[in-house]
């Protein structure tokens, strides 16, 4: 069975972004393991704003893999993403019996939030900069229930940067 992943970008107080929806404060001097990740997934599973933002320089900023995009207020894609507005659970549950690679929970808070509250995410690599934003948007804000996970690695950089991998407690 297929795995949902979410593999995110988060400062030491939470936030995945500025608060004018800024990604500028991500470190992109190195690849940090974002070359393996992306041969482990064929699938990537994302909100409209999350869309929007990764779409703004490319219609295929990730060739050969799935896009699906759950939102309410869009209407038309850009292929190769597809768009989905029915029921979260009902859709990642098919797609994760589908046979292929794993699927990467892209993001944003909004989709990642419903997605651990549904009990869907199976793991989790979180990297976490050495920084704080402050009045950014915070990952975990919108979670309503309970979850236990294992830390599975940790990789730590010279940069200060580290990446926690955790699995879901069964």
């Amino acid at each position: 069975m297929r795995k949902l992943i979410l593999n995110i970008a988060l400062s030491l107080d939470g936030c995945i972004e500025g608060p004018n929806g800024e990604f500028d404060w991500c470190f992109t001097d190195q690849d940090y393991g974002m070359t393996e990740f992306l041969k482990q997934i064929d699938t990537l599973l994302m909100g409209r704003k999350s869309y929007e933002i990764l779409t703004t320089t490319s219609t295929d900023p990730f060739p050969g893999k799935e896009m699906i995009v759950f939102s309410r207020r869009l209407r038309n894609l850009q292929p190769p993403a597809r768009l989905h507005q029915g029921n979260l659970k009902h859709t990642v549950t098919q797609l994760k019996i589908q046979t292929g690679k794993d699927i990467w929970l892209f993001g944003g808070a909004d989709i990642a939030g419903q997605c651990l509250d549904l009990g869907l995410v199976d793991e989790m690599q979180l990297a976490v900069h050495p920084l704080f934003i402050g009045n950014g948007k915070s990952l975990f804000q919108s979670l309503h229930r309970h979850s236990r996970w294992k830390l599975s690695e940790i990789k730590r950089f010279d940069t200060g940067l580290i990446q926690l991998f955790y699995k879901k407690d069964q």
